[in-house]
């Protein structure tokens, strides 16, 4: 090699940076790939069923946990605060296109994933609600009107009712 044939190695050099350089996404490539919302799935009948799950998850709660609860109600307040999270997860997961992300679950199995969610929680929550309807009929005393202890039934009533939603 002659001292001044430095060519060779700055024009590789160059080829790479120019090649790198080409590759970069634009600006305008670079907004594409920007969180944006799915308002196709807000609209449609599982976007809506997600929303319902969470408002309905959000009342169970809520209402048990702002009430004093003891026993088999630690198990229905598990399996209330649980699932809304996961419910929350998936709903905004959908919701921003971003399922792919997820790995082992997204891609192809999200419908899968969104399929075993959905019939795990539907198991869990049936226990919640016959743990609920028993407590409910063990405070059933408390529904004469000339009872006048504070008692728990009309919250787990309540409860129950957003547990079978």
């Amino acid at each position: 090699l002659h001292p001044r044939d430095t060519s060779a190695p700055v024009s590789l050099w160059l080829q790479r940076f120019l090649t790198r350089a080409m590759n970069r996404p634009q600006p305008q490539q670079v907004a594409s790939r920007s969180v944006s919302v799915n308002k196709g799935f807000l609209k449609s009948v599982p976007g809506v069923l997600r929303l319902l799950q969470l408002i309905t998850g959000t009342g169970l709660w809520i209402t048990i946990a702002s009430h004093k609860y003891d026993g088999a109600i630690h198990f229905v307040l598990f399996v209330a605060v649980f699932f809304w999270l996961l419910t929350l997860a998936l709903y905004f997961l959908t919701l921003l296109d971003k399922q792919d992300l997820v790995p082992l679950l997204g891609g192809d199995r999200w419908l899968l994933t969104n399929m075993l969610h959905d019939i795990l929680a539907g198991c869990l929550y049936s226990a919640a609600t016959g743990f609920l309807i028993h407590k409910t009929q063990q405070y059933s005393y408390c529904n004469i009107k000339t009872y006048r202890l504070p008692c728990a039934y009309t919250v787990y009533l309540a409860a129950s009712g957003f547990a079978a939603l």
